[in-house]
């Protein structure tokens, strides 16, 4: 069967780069195969998954390479593995407009609020779930999306709610959103799109 071939990019510990790959074991993603992992951090935990799960993987360091100079080489390496879906997962690096028009609908991101709440420039990592605590809400999630130029701003793919506890901080909030939302709906939006991806015969 064929698969539609990923990349995922990191900055960090990789927690939803596992999800992907657990999902993957568990046959949840049955469209897909990563093949790569690419970190703007050479000290990224993501890179010990990628090791310890075979999956071949690539430093383009932030700290040491311009971006423009970054991008060239990320896409060259896209380009070598013939990927066909770029997955960001935790990834720092504000992608230009010139990389997503190489990649029009095949790059997705996830985002842990339910957009548009909490969302766009500044709103990342523990940011997010402080500004949601400090608003009051209820209610929170993730969001997966398609990425285009606007931060945030591309095609919803999928949603989850995650309820806001009384005394809640913004670790303990993050922690609940990653598990009960993350890490469920990433992995089944990237089989969708994989999926889509391969009826259009668009590969």
């Amino acid at each position: 069967m064929a698969k539609i071939r990923i990349a995922v990019l990191c900055s960090g510990g990789g927690t939803n780069l596992q999800a992907i790959i657990d999902a993957s074991g568990r046959g949840d993603l049955p469209s897909g195969q990563i093949e790569l992992v690419i970190s703007d951090n050479p000290s990224a935990y993501a890179l010990e998954r990628a090791s310890a799960n075979g999956i071949k993987s690539a430093v383009v360091s932030k700290k040491d390479i311009p971006r423009e100079q970054r991008e060239r080489i990320m896409l060259g390496l896209l380009e070598e593995n013939g990927i066909q879906l770029v997955v960001l997962a935790g990834f720092m690096s504000v992608l230009s407009a010139n990389f997503i028009s190489r990649f029009e609908g095949r790059i997705v991101n996830i985002h842990p609020s339910l957009i548009p709440s909490f969302c766009g420039v500044g709103m990342y990592g523990l940011h997010v779930h402080e500004a949601a605590l400090a608003r009051g809400v209820k209610i929170t999630g993730a969001t997966v999306h398609f990425v285009n130029e606007e931060c945030d701003g591309g095609p919803i793919i999928a949603q989850k709610a995650v309820e806001v506890l009384d005394g809640d901080t913004p670790e303990s909030l993050q922690l609940r959103v990653m598990r009960n939302a993350e890490w469920v709906i990433y992995p089944l939006a990237i089989e969708k799109v994989c999926k889509s991806l391969l009826s259009k015969n668009n590969v």
